[in-house]
């Protein structure tokens, strides 16, 4: 369990650490969105290339970038399985009622794909952006919005705590859990049902040990006079550099390659 990296922040020097937060934030949702114009084999391996040269350039190691996949991989292999037994195609492989297809292998290898971008693509941005500094860019994106009422900096300041209490709870839940097995607590055997019962003596100290947190978190930030946004001012102020307009071409190279791809190519995923 301490091998999930949600959440976490890599510290580093790179330019990638040093890009302002709001391109990050915004190339990581232009990201997301050009995942699923994704529809052949080049534009496939294209964004994989990509999501190779961002993490070179960060100086992550390659196997913590893999690590984000570990806690959906049950997800990935679950989406992976139900498209190739429910594809369109010819058949590949029968047995009574399932039937593999070669349509089905190949949307089932795309839907997997498509879902390892997303999550990867999107820790790239967590590990990259220490969490204080993603709560301002979050906040100043969400500025614009404060005309019709929504309370920017709350709402970046909610997000950037969950997120930041992630490895946080993993951690507490994998102390929990190694104190309990030693106590003699089963947490492996038996059927659902009772895997489910064996659940209880870790997840009641576990939300006692959340709302505990959350009160300490609560009286430091009142402590230090803690109240809102109104009147905050920032030590380091954001401004957009060269790195962040070369990102922004980067990513405008790459969308429109896969428009390309996508609208006139012939040679597609089908």
């Amino acid at each position: 369990m301490m091998d999930i990296t949600v959440g976490q922040y890599y510290p580093g020097e790179s330019c990638v650490h040093k890009m302002d937060p709001r391109t990050k934030i915004l190339s990581t949702l232009t990201f997301i969105m050009i995942v699923f114009l994704a529809n052949t084999y080049l534009a496939y391996f294209i964004l994989f290339g990509f999501i190779i040269a961002v993490t070179k350039t960060a100086n992550l190691p390659l196997r913590l970038v893999a690590k984000s996949v570990k806690p959906l991989w049950l997800i990935v292999v679950m989406t992976f399985m139900v498209h190739i037994f429910t594809g369109k195609g010819d058949v590949l492989w029968a047995w009574k009622f399932l039937s593999l297809t070669q349509g089905g292998l190949q949307m089932g290898i795309m839907m997997s794909l498509r879902l390892i971008f997303l999550i990867v693509g999107s820790s790239l941005l967590t590990f990259t952006t220490s969490p204080i500094v993603l709560t301002d860019g979050i906040e100043t994106l969400l500025r614009p919005f404060k005309c019709i009422g929504v309370p920017a900096h709350d709402l970046a300041m909610m997000m950037t705590i969950a997120l930041r209490f992630i490895p946080t709870l993993l951690e507490e839940t994998d102390k929990i859990m190694k104190a309990q097995t030693a106590r003699g607590a089963d947490f492996a055997s038996g059927n659902l049902l009772k895997k489910a019962k064996n659940l209880i003596p870790l997840l009641v100290p576990l939300f006692i040990s959340a709302f505990r947190r959350a009160d300490e978190l609560a009286t430091a930030m009142e402590a230090r006079c803690y109240r809102g946004g109104e009147g905050r001012t920032r030590m380091h102020v954001m401004r957009f550099s060269n790195r962040d307009y070369f990102a922004f071409l980067a990513m405008l190279v790459l969308t429109v390659f896969l428009v390309f791809l996508k609208y006139f190519n012939t040679i597609r995923i089908s």
